[in-house]
């Protein structure tokens, strides 16, 4: 069916497209029938694909990576697309329309995606999450109008807004959309910024997990200290990673685009960041795995590097839904055939 579907939606502006399906997975999903007829189709309902992680029950390892539904508004229908979590956002303290259009390119050779986007969403105030089997993470980032130095009043009101709402926060200081924000990922400037949000955690109830999403783009080091610092104040986990301002994989036409790579071109060097943090933390401090996964080889690489879940986004732009099946009847057959990967147990 998306076969058939995805000529007609890549003729439409990506943005345009985008839009379209989001809104036809919101119809699906608040419909009883549609929704148990993407069930039927896509959801693969197994309890050995069950995962725990930061002390949550997934039903299966498999996500969907913020950007997709930035409101929250399509959580029933892309949760009946069989997907184990899914997270919304950015979103941001305030309302803000993002950066201007054009703001988002295909590169279909390379089945990426460049965005400049720059956290278009509804605001805090605005935004509603729906139960689902799927649990919900809240990825929360900056204001594009709040100076570095105020960053963390914005990431505290967030947590303090979706606590009770969400499975987990992740802590967005990586987008390249946001002038200024990758400057966050420095040790001087991570450290203070995130022992404030794990203190103002302390005070809530209930407890939600946090996690930190990083670049790409950071050096070994970079990375290490970024990682200690998130231990050190009791954090939850780590995201790796967020898109690239790297242009390596993509035809020259494409590298005129500013903004995050986000697909295949990511592919190895994504992985690459979590076989380092798995093996710099023997593999005792969880990891959500994204960045060019886009069908169950490139998913299985991910986990066998030493994540604990993983999530899509363009893979699901240019495979469609029936990807998320995919990986999942590739992870029980693996489960059954090789016990070098054997799911987290729930």
């Amino acid at each position: 069916m998306y076969d058939t579907l995805r000529p007609l939606l890549f003729r439409l502006d990506p943005e345009t497209a985008h839009h379209l399906t989001l809104g036809l997975l919101k119809w699906a999903g608040d419909l009883p029938a549609t929704r148990e007829l993407l069930r039927a189709m896509f959801d693969v309902q197994d309890e050995r694909l069950a995962v725990r992680a930061f002390g949550v029950h997934f039903k299966n390892p498999i996500g969907l990576a913020a950007g997709y539904d930035k409101n929250g508004i399509a959580v029933r229908g892309l949760a009946a697309l069989g997907f184990g979590h899914i997270e919304v956002g950015t979103v941001t303290r305030l309302p803000q329309a993002g950066n201007a259009k054009p703001r988002v390119w295909r590169v279909p050779e390379s089945r990426a995606l460049v965005n400049r986007m720059g956290f278009p969403n509804n605001g805090m105030q605005n935004i509603r999450l729906p139960r689902t089997d799927a649990r919900l993470g809240v990825n929360i980032g900056k204001g594009r109008d709040t100076p570095l130095e105020s960053a963390a009043e914005d990431y505290i009101a967030l947590l303090q807004a979706f606590h009770a709402h969400a499975d987990y926060i992740a802590i967005n200081v990586s987008s390249p959309n946001t002038p200024g924000l990758r400057a966050l990922q420095a040790r001087d400037a991570i450290e203070p910024l995130l022992r404030q949000i794990a203190d103002a955690r302390a005070a809530l109830s209930p407890r939600v997990p946090l996690l930190v999403k990083i670049a790409p783009d950071l050096s070994d080091d970079e990375i290490d200290g970024i990682v200690q610092a998130a231990r050190d104040v009791a954090f939850d986990g780590i995201i790796a990673t967020n898109t690239t301002v790297t242009r390596a994989g993509v035809p020259a036409y494409a590298k005129q685009w500013e903004g995050g790579l986000s697909g295949a071109p990511l592919r190895a060097r994504s992985t690459q960041v979590i076989r380092h943090i798995a093996a710099q933390t023997r593999g005792e401090f969880p990891i959500i795995g994204v960045g060019g996964v886009s069908d169950a080889a490139s998913a299985l690489e991910k986990l066998h590097a030493g994540a604990t879940l993983i999530q899509i986004l363009t893979g699901l732009v240019y495979r469609g839904p029936r990807l998320v099946r995919e990986i999942n009847e590739a992870l029980l057959r693996e489960n059954l055939s090789q016990p070098k990967w054997v799911l987290h147990p729930a």
